[in-house]
């Protein structure tokens, strides 16, 4: 995919930052088509961002959101000056983004204590809430132990679909997982993943949407045409 993409920018057919709003679109068309609840009116959610390019598409995604009206909240994982260039870009173009792992119990509050979102057993359809998470997709190869102070968290969003009836969307993969093997990555665990409802890639699945973990844990996978 690095290759495809960079041979495309490379000949001048397609900016990278087009593709990158062309990345975030199509996630926000995913979801839905997947859950017709989120097609009309407005919703809420949390959009989690990580350091790379994923990270990117994840800005394009609340920011369009935020522009149909939703309640997003985002957290990003990681220093903005070390941000490649789209990704930065589209990091300047979100306000009020919550920096991680500072914002560990804003995380908290977002993702499950938000009174109004706690579903009420009494209150039939009660509102659904979206997870959006991009925070590490196809490149990540490496142990992250930084990234531990976040996964001990991962309690709440797991709890998710029992409290909130969350909706979990993953971008190219569930953070975690290793694209190539769909491997849990060195020095993480399974329950260090966040396994998604749906995971939405770009131009052609990956090893990880069909073997080992990733099978289980990206849940529907949906491809879309992103230009290349």
């Amino acid at each position: 995919m690095r290759s495809i993409e960079e041979a495309a920018t490379a000949s001048g057919a397609v900016k990278g930052i087009d593709l990158m709003e062309r990345a975030g679109a199509a996630v926000v068309e995913a979801l839905r088509d997947h859950w017709p609840v989120f097609a009309t009116g407005a919703h809420r959610g949390v959009v989690l961002c990580g350091p790379g390019n994923n990270g990117g598409d994840g800005f394009v995604i609340a920011r369009l959101l935020r522009e149909a009206g939703w309640d997003i909240e985002v957290f990003y994982w990681g220093d903005p000056d070390k941000l490649p260039p789209d990704a930065r870009t589209n990091y300047k173009r979100v306000e009020a983004i919550h920096r991680l792992p500072d914002a560990i119990e804003a995380f908290k509050y977002a993702a499950s204590h938000h009174p109004h979102l706690r579903c009420d057993p009494s209150v039939e359809d009660s509102p659904p809430f979206l997870l959006v998470d991009a925070l590490f997709g196809i490149g990540l190869k490496r142990p992250l132990p930084e990234i531990g102070d976040l996964a001990w968290h991962w309690d709440y969003l797991t709890n998710f679909p029992d409290l909130n009836e969350a909706r979990v969307v993953a971008v190219d993969v569930p953070s975690g997982l290793d694209a190539d093997t769909g491997k849990v990555v060195g020095g993480l665990t399974a329950t260090n993943i966040l396994p998604a409802q749906l995971t939405v890639t770009f131009h052609r699945r990956k090893p990880a949407h069909l073997t080992d973990a990733g099978r289980r844990m990206c849940g529907k996978v949906v491809v879309k045409d992103i230009g290349l």
